[in-house]
């Protein structure tokens, strides 16, 4: 999109602008279709050429025309802006627009709508996967609350694949991370039954693709991915749907004993971060060799800092360092170092320091790829992705000889072990990916979707947790004689 140049706007014309939330009545949009007045010729012809016309064209042309005693200064709607947060200017590398957004409303906001002195139908932006608190206060607000213990009030399930969506719509890094997942309800269904090794009745065999995948919370807490999956009992030998949760582990952590600096509050690595929600929307940071992560801080208030940055691959080399330095307002910094691709798989390590002491570190997982382009990965492949950039260097810049300065020696054995692993492919890459995942992710539960050959196996829909669990909060029936659906 390229700006033509000035353009001048008619005579005569007062010009308006306001929201793209609004409402026509029919006398004005049969004017706006079939008239040919020089008003609505030469407003269409003007604005035919002009970004995001919908946020003045239908004001103008109203302020300016016969019905514009039918204005209302009202959309009947509240919008959560905040410019501080949703005015990124995320897209001026694309057009001359910094592309403001609002935010989702939080429970804080509650206030504003049991305050509002103007009619108002409607309100933006709501997102449970953000916070569905706000949403359970307004439902209550506006119908009353439901029955104390109503299952499922402070869950929130959110479907983010679908077998009908087809494995194509998914990456290899996901596509790796779904089936592991799987495979770690299995070892856990395994487990289910103790005493007799040769009881057979809880052990299952994988088969095929994952059925679904849901995004799960409670009390807008993130709780980990619900993957239902195939698997045939061996006891039984017939074919079960399963649905397993697991839940990411925490690896954040101060030094101990603790450093003097105290500004840092938390740190994580992920993609896809939203510097507006300030949550990184890869939920659990499912990672692969090509994916390009990104560092985040949160910090407390306190005076104007300079922190270092300090990136550690599996086999200790030290792919990156930088600094940052922090205002005296800052809450939030985010940095996506440009590492060369692909990254070595395993787990890696970030570390901040301050003065070149350690104050914290986490550490996030590399997943190596059972997939390559949603087929199991051949040898050539996985040596191409499992390997580590070329020449084992992350940046033009080498930090080797920091490695004593930090006391972060390199293993022979460890690049050796790495280099083996990045050949192999198959079940033994699976238990490489396994192993791996187990470190990160733990399996919590495992259901059935029906009655199972596995004799402590739930159901899934008597569970408080599987995306087939009783959720009320969401079932609307047909509308009352008032209106309400509740």
């Amino acid at each position: 999109m390229w700006r033509l140049g000035d353009r001048k706007i008619p005579e005569g014309i007062s010009v308006d602008g306001g929201s793209d939330w609004f409402l026509l009545n029919r006398a004005f949009v049969e004017y706006v279709i079939t008239s040919e007045d020089d008003l609505v010729t030469s407003m269409k012809r003007f604005y035919a050429y002009t970004l995001l016309p919908a946020e003045s064209f239908f004001h103008t042309v109203l302020e300016n025309s016969p019905h514009c005693e039918s204005m209302v200064d009202n959309n009947l709607r509240i919008t959560n802006w905040n410019r501080k947060l949703g005015c990124k200017c995320q897209y001026k590398h694309i057009v001359d627009w910094c592309g403001c957004s609002p935010n989702d409303f939080k429970p804080s906001d509650l206030p504003r709508f049991q305050q509002t002195t103007r009619p108002t139908f409607f309100a933006r932006k709501f997102e449970a996967s953000v916070n569905q608190e706000i949403v359970n206060q307004l439902d209550s607000f506006l119908f009353g609350s439901l029955p104390q213990g109503t299952p499922g009030l402070s869950s929130y399930w959110e479907n983010m694949y679908d077998e009908a969506d087809g494995v194509h719509s998914l990456s290899d890094a996901l596509l790796t991370h779904f089936h592991a997942f799987a495979r770690l309800g299995l070892t856990r269904a395994t487990s289910s039954l103790q005493g007799d090794s040769s009881d057979t009745r809880c052990r299952y065999f994988a088969m095929g693709h994952p059925v679904s995948v849901h995004i799960y919370f409670l009390s807008d807490e993130f709780q980990g991915y619900l993957v239902r999956h195939h698997a045939t009992n061996l006891a039984t030998s017939k074919l079960e749907t399963l649905e397993t949760w697991v839940m990411p582990k925490k690896f954040f952590k101060f030094t101990n004993p603790p450093n003097s600096f105290n500004r840092l509050q938390f740190a994580e690595i992920g993609t896809d971060w939203d510097a507006k929600e300030r949550i990184f929307r890869n939920f659990g940071n499912l990672m692969g060799p090509t994916d390009e992560p990104v560092g985040m801080q949160k910090w407390g208030k306190g005076p104007n800092v300079t922190v270092t940055v300090v990136w550690i691959d599996p086999t200790n080399v030290i792919a990156a360092t930088y600094d940052i330095l922090i205002d005296a307002s800052a809450e939030f910094t985010h940095y996506r170092p440009p590492l060369n691709l692909p990254l070595r798989p395993g787990m890696w390590t970030v570390r901040v320091l301050h003065h070149w002491s350690p104050v914290a570190e986490t550490r996030f997982l590399i997943t190596p790829l059972t997939h390559h382009k949603h087929l199991p990965i051949r040898q050539e492949e996985a040596l191409k992705v499992h390997n580590g950039p070329a020449k084992n260097s992350y940046m033009e810049q080498s930090f080797h000889g920091l490695n004593p300065i930090l006391n972060i020696p390199v293993h022979l054995g460890e690049v050796e072990a790495a280099e083996h692993n990045a050949g192999l492919t198959g079940g033994k890459l699976e238990r490489w990916v396994d192993s791996l995942v187990g470190e990160v992710w733990s399996a919590v539960d495992v259901c059935s979707t029906a009655p199972s050959g596995c004799p402590v196996m739930q159901t899934c829909r008597e569970t408080a947790w599987s995306s087939l669990s009783p959720d009320p909060k969401s079932q609307l029936g047909p509308p009352r004689a008032n209106g309400r659906v509740r």
